[in-house]
């Protein structure tokens, strides 16, 4: 074993143990793991503010690199593998006006609000800013009203399934965004291409897969050698991304593609093989990697822009414009009886997916120099960190002001289940 390999080795072992430790801590205060997780990048990629240098040579480490790609990859086909296609069609129109008016509101404001305080930043990074501020974090959601025990209400259903949609569209606004920067074409007809070959990856990665994949974990169940569940499920994962990276899209448009249309029932004659089912058998695998993803974009992170008020200023900015642009999707609701405050409120964390945003415009490249620079990279981890903070006491506030009349859809247990809210 080289010198460097096992170096490595060890920084990825304290990486990972730090980042589980803070996690648990976090989770213990009532907030996301994630935010943990981010915090030991923040805390190594300062550490040069005392003398101690080591962020730098894992930022320039290629395993780190790779281990954590794959650590992003990996959660994205986590986020597919938790809905279904069934679960998106059937949540109602409620929820996909408020997906929609949850993407496009923040954005709109996100757009005016970049142009207005850095005009010196090019039109894609305008781009990327806002698209950072249009995801709702699923995972975060769902937690905190899985805590609240509030899943059950009418509210949280419409809230949860415009999530999983806004996720969608959230990879399409993305896919869309780096397209045009790559192809630097920011006509019309160049976005409008693009935006139309992202739906149609989209679309026939799901129809292409549903059809496909129960063959192919067919024909594996007949091999008896252990792990070919995982194995299968992890080879759709992985030549979908590659396909959507080899369509000018990103890999993890691909990801969260095939972890959608791998349903149970494609698992069936694996079930003399082994109860698990295929989120069990993702979860080691992702419990390892997908920490080390949040560890290095935490790296990002320079505390020292915090002294620099114009930063703050546009993150100040941002946060309002996050925070303003999900109130709208209230509006996407009809029904008078229902809580348009917390509907927006229950929309407000972005988490991991306003992250991934920010750290694909932070690599990419326009004219020599990054499409989203250090100091605006700094302010959108801000905004992501206090969104994330404030939603489970502001969601406790919205949800118990109607908690002596719930509203509860009969015979239906699971959040995404039937449609709501028309």
């Amino acid at each position: 074993m080289t010198g460097s390999l096992a170096t490595m080795l060890v920084a990825l072992t304290a990486l990972l143990v730090a980042a589980k430790a803070m996690g648990e801590l976090f989770e213990r205060l009532g907030q996301p793991a994630v935010i943990g997780e981010l915090m030991v990048g923040v805390l190594i990629g300062n550490l040069h503010l005392a003398g101690i240098d080591i962020a730098e040579p894992l930022r320039n480490a290629p395993v780190f690199e790779a281990v954590a790609g794959l650590g992003l990859v990996l959660l994205l086909f986590e986020v597919g593998l938790e809905s279904s296609v069934g679960q998106m069609l059937g949540v109602g129109r409620a929820a996909f006006r408020v997906a929609t008016l949850g993407v496009v509101a923040p954005m709109a404001l996100g757009c005016v609000a970049i142009h207005w305080y850095r005009p010196d930043l090019p039109l894609a990074g305008a781009l990327f800013v806002a698209a950072t501020l249009a995801a709702t974090s699923v995972g975060i959601t769902a937690r905190v009203y899985k805590d609240l025990g509030a899943l059950d209400r009418t509210e949280s259903r419409i809230v949860l399934g415009a999530a999983v949609i806004d996720d969608v569209m959230g990879l399409v606004v993305l896919a869309t965004v780096q397209g045009m920067v790559a192809h630097a074409d920011l006509r019309v007809a160049g976005v409008a291409l693009i935006v139309v070959k992202a739906v149609a990856f989209l679309v026939g990665a799901i129809a292409l897969g549903s059809r496909i994949a129960p063959r192919l974990f067919r024909a594996a169940s007949f091999l008896r050698v252990r792990g070919m569940l995982l194995v299968t499920a992890l080879a759709i994962c992985f030549i979908t991304a590659w396909g959507a990276d080899a369509a000018g899209l990103a890999p993890i448009v691909g990801a969260f593609a095939a972890g959608l249309v791998l349903d149970e029932v494609h698992f069936r004659d694996f079930a003399s093989q082994s109860p698990r089912t295929l989120a069990d058998e993702v979860r080691p695998l992702s419990t390892v990697l997908v920490p080390l993803f949040f560890v290095r974009m935490g790296l990002g992170f320079d505390l020292r822009v915090l002294a620099h008020g114009h930063v703050l200023g546009l993150a100040a900015l941002l946060g309002a414009a996050a925070i303003i642009g999900k109130q709208v999707c209230g509006l996407g609701v009809r029904d008078p009886s229902l809580d348009r405050l917390a509907i927006g409120i229950g929309m407000i964390p972005r988490g991991e997916v306003g992250l991934i945003v920010a750290d694909a415009g932070r690599r990419l490249m326009l004219d020599g120099h990054p499409v989203i620079d250090d100091a605006v990279f700094s302010a959108v981890v801000i905004v992501v960190l206090v969104t994330t903070l404030v939603s489970p006491p502001l969601a406790k506030w919205a949800l118990s002001r109607q908690l002596p009349r719930p509203r509860t859809i009969h015979a239906k247990e699971r959040p995404y289940a039937g449609s709501v809210g028309d």
